[in-house]
């Protein structure tokens, strides 16, 4: 696929882009924050890096006369995708190489089936609001990243994927499809599970007993999309209905059991504000706010952002 803006071609990553494009990231973020040493944005969290060995599907980089000047990434999770990091090259900023990105993602996303697609992004941006919507994304609440150090604790029933047999392992991905499916029809993340195990990087905490789950949380502990002090949960879910906070409670302590076990000394868990509930139980466990975005979705529907629902996600 290609098209013609300053000679930009638009195609899949592939494995020899990853140092260029992961440069593109740094860059283009790191800018638009202000930061002196842009390339500092990250840490040594690996994003780019760990989203394409998961699933390089949803993986484009913008091309200009031999150099990698943009890059994009979708996730699938079922019924549900989302896509980013966007970025380009600050050089390149405001040429419209931002929305041949987002073409071949859309595309990507119908040719999916998925019931609803999301993105996270600068709420104070009237530039990257505009983008998104001329694909149909529209701002919905904001997303807190939050953050908070780890004291030693956590549920006793509490267990990981990391500790099952390999022949239990199926049952329990279908144990946390049930969740993701209780909280949204056809939400599906396992690929995040298998990749977390796969890759060494962090494990899967479950709350329930026996194989019957309450809920899981996807941690990287100190790699992958985690920075090497921290523990990121890259996504949680707890069965929705009575009872429902207090099995976020119990899963939110396996996290921050899982994240002092790992020597992190940042936790790190994002909340859209429309599930309020789940955002008032992790202010008052000690959770503040590190970063802030808007989720924009399509279409314009809350979808497991509402105020029944307690999951841990953020969609940057």
């Amino acid at each position: 696929m290609s098209a013609a803006v300053d000679g930009v071609e638009i195609r899949p990553l592939a494995p020899d882009d990853l140092d260029a494009a992961d440069r593109v990231v740094r860059l283009a973020f790191g800018t638009f924050l202000r930061l002196g040493d842009p390339m500092s944005v990250f840490g040594d969290a690996e994003m780019l890096r760990f989203r394409y060995a998961a699933d390089p599907a949803g993986a484009f980089v913008a091309e200009r006369g031999g150099e990698i000047v943009g890059t994009i990434y979708a996730t699938h999770w079922g019924s549900y995708a989302y896509f980013g990091p966007l970025c380009v090259s600050p050089e390149l900023w405001d040429r419209g190489i931002g929305r041949l990105l987002v073409e071949p993602v859309v595309a990507l996303f119908e040719r999916w089936g998925v019931r609803q697609a999301g993105l996270f992004t600068f709420p104070h941006s009237t530039k990257h609001i505009g983008l998104y919507q001329r694909f149909g994304f529209w701002p919905q609440q904001l997303t807190s990243v939050m953050a908070k150090p780890p004291a030693p604790g956590g549920a006793a029933e509490s267990a990981t994927y990391s500790q099952a047999p390999d022949a239990e392992r199926d049952a329990l991905l279908d144990e946390c499809r049930s969740v993701t499916g209780s909280v949204y029809e056809g939400l599906d993340v396992s690929v995040e599970i298998r990749a977390v195990e796969a890759r060494g990087v962090g494990d899967t905490v479950l709350i329930g007993a026996g194989m019957r789950l309450d809920g899981f949380a996807v941690c990287h502990c100190r790699a992958g999309e985690a920075t090497s002090e921290a523990c990121y949960v890259k996504f949680g879910a707890v069965r929705p209905g009575p009872g429902a906070g207090e099995r976020f409670d119990r899963l939110l302590g396996a996290c921050e059991a899982l994240a002092h076990a790992r020597g992190a000394t940042v936790l790190m868990a994002g909340v859209n504000l429309a599930r309020h509930d789940a955002y008032r139980r992790m202010l008052g466990l000690g959770y503040r706010a590190a970063i802030q975005g808007v989720i924009m979705q399509r279409p314009n529907d809350p979808g497991f952002c509402r105020p029944d629902v307690h999951v841990i996600d953020d969609l940057r």
